[in-house]
């Protein structure tokens, strides 16, 4: 009797090893990803700054200004005019306050179990 008990813990524990090896090897596969994946992550912003630099030189006026009038004629490039910007009398008012009794009446019918946007489809 012992002796199968004896057994039985020795295969326990010889599972329980494999196991746990096999969990330290698996973490330590998931670090090395981690650790290649940061590494990637780092070259990559590092290419980002490196772009942004690049394009913030590229939009400057001075090195765009030489670009736009040499393609001027080409393109049909003419300075913006105050007329082509709206006014700030075109813009329609806010409404004073939202209508609640349609907006009532909405809730009312959704309760009632009534869809107001499927009536809506049927009738076109």
């Amino acid at each position: 009797m012992i002796k199968t008990i004896n057994a039985i813990m020795v295969f326990t524990s010889i599972a329980g090893l494999v196991g746990v090896y096999a969990l330290k090897y698996s973490v330590e596969d998931i670090a090395t990803d981690k650790a290649a994946i940061e590494r990637k992550i780092d070259r990559q912003k590092g290419e980002l700054s490196l772009l942004q630099a690049d394009w913030s030189y590229l939009n400057q006026p001075a090195h765009v200004a030489p670009i736009v009038a040499r393609h001027q004629a080409a393109l049909n490039l003419v300075p913006t005019k105050q007329e082509q910007f709206g006014l700030m009398g075109a813009l329609p008012m806010r409404p004073a306050a939202p209508d609640t009794a349609a907006l009532d009446d909405l809730l009312n019918s959704l309760d009632a179990g009534i869809d107001p946007i499927e009536q809506l489809i049927e009738a076109n």
